[in-house]
């Protein structure tokens, strides 16, 4: 049943961010909400939404080591994993400077967090700074925009004008109803796989969870690979793994504190921080992702696993 409950979890966590985003973009754009307000909010938050659920709905049901993971293990799966396939199947050539501002600014909350895990458990007030250094992220790059007149990639194409109100109504609520069912059933599933192996939560959250959740950026990183966006390939990922730490991390400890154990300060956040100073040193100093850099970061990946389990 372990794997039956985590199946459906990841359908439901899908299907719900999908139909959650579209209707609550097709609103913002009905009552004239800028579309640029709607892409950097709604849309970098609603994409979001599966990872905020699961570790909200872990931390609150006693398992910080899920809700710890799954943050953790997801920024390292973004990294190593998810740019490294990329890159083995087309490689990856071509950001702006734009990638690398975010790129600085991820590999900053990366120490952020390593600073934070030292004093084994990310309390209230830590969960409220992370998510005050999110809302001066999205100030800061709400100003960007505006000055240099960039329009923010928005992956959700909605016909405003076809969708009726009720059409907007429905797929909000029906996806927040499915995430809410997604997130518990990919919680209980997790706990139950956790105590079938015998493994820590932690474990779990690390790499079941973690890699579930970040199946959408994996599918939109691989399609930008091929069509040649490399600025969607990468940003979407510097932006996932940004929101994950701020917004996901922040909102979860703001909510219900998270004990944490040794493993993530002696490893696995040092582990991330690696991963992400190494991504921003290739989009900073370096002109491609090859493949043969690709296949390196997914066996660094493998390599990082095996040694978990």
């Amino acid at each position: 049943m372990d794997y039956l409950y985590i199946a459906l979890g990841l359908l439901g966590l899908y299907f719900g961010a999908e139909w959650l985003v579209s209707g609550a973009v097709a609103t913002a754009r009905r009552i004239g909400i800028s579309p640029l307000i709607a892409s950097l909010v709604i849309v970098g938050f609603g994409t979001s939404l599966p990872e905020l659920l699961v570790s909200v709905r872990a931390a609150l049901s006693g398992a910080p080591g899920i809700a710890l993971g799954n943050v953790v293990g997801s920024n390292i799966a973004n990294i190593l994993l998810i740019v490294g396939l990329a890159a083995v199947i087309f490689p990856i050539a071509g950001w702006d400077r734009s990638v690398r501002r975010d790129a600085a600014t991820m590999v900053a909350s990366a120490v952020i967090l390593l600073f934070l895990v030292q004093y084994q458990v990310i309390d209230r007030i830590a969960g409220v700074v992370l998510l005050a250094i999110l809302a001066l992220y999205l100030l800061r790059t709400y100003m960007w925009a505006r000055r240099t007149g960039a329009n923010l990639n928005d992956d959700v194409e909605v016909d405003v004008d076809a969708m009726p109100v009720w059409k907007m109504g429905l797929l909000i609520v029906a996806g927040l109803v499915v995430l809410l069912f997604g997130a518990e059933f990919l919680i209980r599933g997790a706990t139950e796989l956790a105590a079938h192996f015998g493994v820590s939560d932690a474990v779990v959250g690390l790499t079941v969870v973690a890699v579930g959740t970040s199946l959408p950026e994996l599918a939109t990183a691989v399609v930008a690979a091929t069509r040649r966006h490399s600025d969607v390939a990468i940003g979407n990922v510097t932006g996932s793994c940004i929101f994950n730490t701020l917004c996901i991390l922040g909102a979860t400890a703001a909510i219900a504190p998270l004990p944490v154990s040794d493993g993530f300060a002696t490893l696995d956040v040092p582990v991330m921080l690696a991963a992400s100073v190494f991504f921003a040193a290739m989009l900073f100093f370096a002109k491609t992702f090859h493949r043969a850099t690709g296949a390196a970061m997914v066996a660094a990946y493998a390599g990082y696993i095996v040694y978990l389990i």
